[in-house]
């Protein structure tokens, strides 16, 4: 039977400078990919929280910069969309449908400092739980009291009560007081809110794909869908 040929994604993660052999088999793997795939899709993504996705100039030169060195009949152009935090699709599928699929790929992670609030997040008063409200309290669990330090450390009013982590609650820890404010909406977030946040499990940070270009076999064309990012440059191997 012909071997299978889904729609695959290359992990381009960022090797260090010991890592030639790692260099050298991606710089494989994507030539080899080409010619077994009728599309070849760079795609780029916002408000990412690394840098997995920047061995650009090792892309690059797989593909070929010039029609010369080029991988593939009319590929070389797509080098130039390999700038900023960008990655691979190859795949047998409609370009149609992938680029839609990708559109609609919007995966959430937790905020890192300098990112801006896109909501308001505050802490409960009473018996603390995970999630700080976010889930209803008899789907949630509270906090370990292992926490209440670093909640305490990092400004949060919390304290003991009957074995359990309370906020601004009476001595039966029944709920009282105000809510604790982590960030309002529109804050530029400092290292601490982010904390905060993610030991509560929030997650106010969302990747956008967008696809700046695919090559087709078929025309051993390229075309551009999205400008790419300015860069100074593209990173170096």
């Amino acid at each position: 039977m012909p071997k299978s040929k889904r729609s695959k994604t290359f992990n381009l993660t960022q090797v260090s400078k010991k890592g030639r052999g790692q260099k050298d088999l991606l710089f494989q793997n994507i030539r080899a990919a080409v010619p077994e795939y009728q599309h070849c899709i760079v795609f780029n993504v916002d408000n990412m929280r690394n840098n997995n996705l920047k061995a650009t100039k090792l892309m690059a030169k797989a593909l070929g910069q010039t029609p010369e060195t080029a991988v593939a009949p009319g590929i070389d152009p797509l080098a130039r969309l390999l700038a900023g935090s960008v990655g691979l699709v190859f795949t047998n599928r409609d370009a149609a449908s992938v680029l839609a699929y990708l559109g609609d790929v919007a995966p959430v992670d937790f905020a890192r400092a300098g990112a801006i609030a896109p909501r308001a997040f505050s802490i409960p008063p009473g018996v603390v739980y995970a999630t700080a409200g976010e889930v209803p309290a008899e789907d949630d669990v509270l906090v370990p009291h292992t926490l209440e330090p670093e909640l305490r450390r990092l400004g949060v009013p919390v304290r003991m009560v009957k074995g359990r982590v309370v906020l601004g609650s009476d001595e039966e820890g029944e709920q009282a007081g105000e809510p604790y404010v982590v960030c309002k909406k529109g804050d530029v977030l400092d290292s601490r809110q982010t904390r905060l946040l993610k030991m509560f499990d929030v997650c106010l940070s969302k990747f956008q794909i967008k696809v700046l270009g695919y090559w087709s076999a078929a025309t051993g064309e390229v075309t551009e869908v999205e400008e790419p990012a300015e860069e100074s440059a593209m990173e170096e191997d």
